[in-house]
């Protein structure tokens, strides 16, 4: 099996957490699967010889676990400084500077007090990694990043526009 081959298997087990993220109201739950997809999509990026990417997604699973845990703007300052610090010691090419900017985001989003601005920043930052996925040429992790904006929005509706408390 080549590592192309193995990376997008990763990323079809790291599109189920994705396309369950969303669907719950509480936060731990949506933590969870992020945290879980972070690790696979990280595994991704290692056998597509990302390194910005696969340092992205370690700094990544880490911020979500502490969030749960902690919520300090000088952690989130402290994490946005680890993005920046990654995206700079593993330059590669403009490539990098999209996960960099598609990692950002996130850092504010997971320690938001709201679980509305949160769902909000992932999106942004979701439309980022569609990108750079794109550039880097890995069709199953842009079909991940489509079904976790997909994933993002339907939630965003059901809470937020209808009201739905169903699942929460």
């Amino acid at each position: 099996m080549t590592p192309f081959l193995l990376s997008q298997i990763c990323i079809a087990i790291a599109m189920c957490f994705d396309v369950m993220t969303f669907q719950f109201k509480q936060r731990k739950h949506v933590v969870y699967c992020l945290v879980s997809a972070n690790i696979l999509i990280g595994l991704h990026f290692f056998l597509l010889e990302q390194w910005t990417a696969v340092l992205l997604m370690a700094i990544a699973a880490l911020r979500n676990t502490v969030s749960l845990y902690l919520n300090s703007r000088r952690i989130m300052f402290g994490f946005i400084g680890l993005t920046l610090i990654a995206t700079a010691m593993t330059y590669q090419s403009a490539l990098s500077l999209l996960a960099g900017a598609a990692a950002l985001l996130p850092n504010i989003a997971m320690f938001s007090g709201s679980d509305k601005r949160m769902r909000i920043l992932l999106m942004v930052s979701t439309c980022i990694w569609i990108l750079h996925n794109s550039l880097a040429g890995s069709p199953m992790a842009i079909l991940m990043e489509v079904l976790f904006l997909a994933g993002n929005l339907v939630g965003y509706y059901r809470f937020y526009l209808r009201g739905d408390r169903r699942l929460a």
